[in-house]
């Protein structure tokens, strides 16, 4: 992806400092897969917040390679935010509506959101309550050594995958979802989060379309790379690494065939009206 020297969001508010303790600190790269697999599962932020408080230990300083690699990853994560503020300010005008653009929050350890508490082993996430995208940026790391998943373009999909939620935000769809929560029995209303996990991914994949279009930013290789981070975080995949065995009923964000399918058929239509995944059986 060329990123580098390309226009940067100014809407990224840095909270990164605040505390390094806890389990990402203390808990070792193994502790940190877990609650990464936990939190696509779809774990509960807060849960995993009250551990990190309860085996919270002394900071950790970065090292100056990992202090090299956070510099590049703020610069990558913020270059995608602008990449998609110009791709939905245009979609939305082409509905005849205006586009909110979220803030991005950068933090370390752990963060307050107007969802709860939340940490860096529950991953990026959003916020429809505060309007915010929240992220670790030792994700970029854990994307490419501990779920295989490489590349600039890899954390590139998934900055637009949080911001998708956003759009379904502002669309009044995630509210129509969470309105069936409690009505629905627990395995009704996970496929319905996959459904609103699997258009995320899709609307991930028109913004890698527009994009596409109005900047010179993929190269060869790019949509492989998001792609394969689509794979390495399907519910099916991670469910067989934690568990050795898959439950379907179980499933909160799809599989990795319906993540790569959706992403895909978001990239090569660009047509905001293909991506009805709730009356869709992929």
């Amino acid at each position: 992806m060329r990123w580098q020297g390309r226009r940067q969001s100014g809407n990224v508010e840095d909270r990164r400092g605040s505390s390094r303790g806890g389990l990402v600190a203390g808990g070792g790269i193994g502790a940190i897969v877990i609650a990464v697999i936990i939190y696509f599962l779809g774990g509960d932020p807060s849960q995993v917040l009250d551990m990190q408080q309860q085996q919270a230990g002394p900071q950790q300083q970065l090292s100056p390679e990992q202090q090299a690699a956070e510099a590049e990853a703020d610069s990558l994560v913020r270059v995608v935010l602008k990449e998609t503020e110009d791709v939905w300010n245009k979609e939305f005008a082409q509905m005849n509506q205006q586009y909110v653009e979220p803030k991005l929050i950068l933090f370390s350890g752990m963060v307050q959101s107007a969802c709860g508490g939340a940490s860096a082993a529950s991953g990026p996430f959003y916020c429809p309550a505060d309007q915010q995208v929240y992220i670790d940026l030792s994700f970029y790391n854990e994307l490419e050594n501990q779920l295989n998943a490489p590349g600039d373009f890899a954390m590139a999909y998934v900055v637009a995958h949080e911001v998708g939620h956003h759009v379904q935000n502002l669309l009044g769809i995630s509210e129509k979802v969470q309105a069936q929560r409690g009505r629905l029995s627990e395995a009704e209303y996970n496929k319905l989060s996959v459904k609103l996990e699997l258009q995320a991914d899709f609307l991930a994949g028109l913004w890698a379309h527009h994009t596409a279009k109005l900047q010179n930013v993929i190269e060869p290789g790019d949509i492989e790379e998001a792609l394969n981070a689509a794979n390495a975080i399907g519910d099916d995949r991670l469910q067989k690494q934690s568990r050795g065995y898959v439950v379907p009923d179980a499933f909160t964000h799809g599989t990795s065939a319906q993540r790569m399918y959706w992403f895909k058929k978001g990239f090569e239509t660009g047509d905001i009206r293909q991506g009805d995944t709730f009356n869709n059986e992929r």
